[in-house]
C-alpha cells in the first residue's frame, strides 16, 4: 500500500499508537466523537480566522482573545490565514507544492502566516485552546517554518508562537531559513517506521497515557474502556 502524505496530527498520532492510527486513518472502521473541547476549538479558529481576514467583530464569548489578536492584526505584513503548504520529495531535494497535488508527501496548514517581505521575516502562530501550555510540542511550529522557508524562500528568519487564548500563554520559538532541514531529519525514524507499517500493513499497539480512559479502539489489549 502507498504511503499517504503526513501531516503533524497524523505522525503525531501514529507515534503515539500506530494501532489507533491504523483504525482511525487507515481502515477509518472507528470515528472519534468530537468532544466539548474540539468543537469549542474549531469555533475560536472560525472566529480568529474572521477577525483577521475579514475584519468581522470577535463574537462576546471570545472577547477574552481580541487583545492578542489586535496586535498581531498591528504586525506589518500580508496576512493569510489558515494557508495551506504542501511539499514533495524530488531527486533534487524537498520542493514546495500545492496542498492537494499528486505527489505531496508533507500537509501543513498555519492558522496565521504573516509574511513581511521587506524584512525578510515571517510569522506563524498557532491558536491553542487548552487550559495549560505545560505539555506545549515545539515541532508543529518547525515544521511549519519549514514549509515557509520552501514556499516562500526570500524569507530568512521565521518567528513563531503557540498563542494559548484560554490559558494567556504564549510560547515562542524562533527559526532561520539554515534550519529548513532540520526537523524533517528528527521525524526520520517515525517516518521510516510509519512506511514500514504500510508496506507490512502491520500497526502494532503501543501502550501510552490514552489507553485506560480516552482511547476509542475498544478491541485493542490495552485499552481500559473495553471491559
Amino acid at each position: 500500500m502507498k504511503t499517504p502524505a503526513w501531516s503533524y496530527s497524523s505522525i503525531t498520532l501514529f507515534d503515539q499508537c500506530p494501532k489507533k492510527y491504523y483504525h482511525l486513518r487507515v481502515a477509518k472502521d472507528i470515528k472519534e466523537p468530537e468532544s466539548e473541547a474540539m468543537l469549542y476549538g474549531t469555533a475560536v479558529h472560525e472566529a480568529a480566522e474572521k477577525y483577521m481576514r475579514d475584519d468581522e467583530p470577535i463574537p462576546e464569548k471570545f472577547a477574552y482573545m481580541e487583545p492578542y489578536l489586535r496586535k498581531l492584526k498591528a504586525i506589518p505584513g500580508e496576512k493569510l490565514c489558515e494557508h495551506k503548504m504542501g511539499l514533495k520529495r524530488t531527486p533534487e531535494g524537498m520542493q514546495p507544492c500545492g496542498f492537494f497535488d499528486p505527489d505531496v508527501w508533507f500537509r501543513g496548514i498555519a492558522d496565521l502566516l504573516i509574511i513581511d517581505r521587506e524584512k525578510k521575516e515571517a510569522r506563524v502562530i498557532d491558536y491553542k485552546t487548552g487550559k495549560s501550555a505545560r505539555y506545549a510540542d515545539p515541532k508543529q511550529l518547525a515544521l511549519m517554518a519549514s514549509c515557509v522557508f520552501f514556499h516562500f524562500p526570500e524569507m530568512e528568519r521565521v518567528r513563531s508562537g503557540l498563542l494559548f487564548v484560554v490559558s494567556k500563554d504564549f510560547i515562542p520559538v524562533d527559526f532561520s531559513v539554515r534550519h529548513k532541514h532540520d526537523i524533517f531529519v528528527k521525524l526520520d525514524d517515525v517516518l521510516v517506521s510509519r512506511e514500514t507499517a504500510y508496506e507490512t500493513q502491520v500497526f502494532n499497539p503501543k501502550q501510552n497515557f490514552t489507553c485506560k480512559q480516552w482511547c476509542s479502539v475498544l478491541t485493542c489489549a490495552h485499552n481500559g474502556r473495553s471491559a
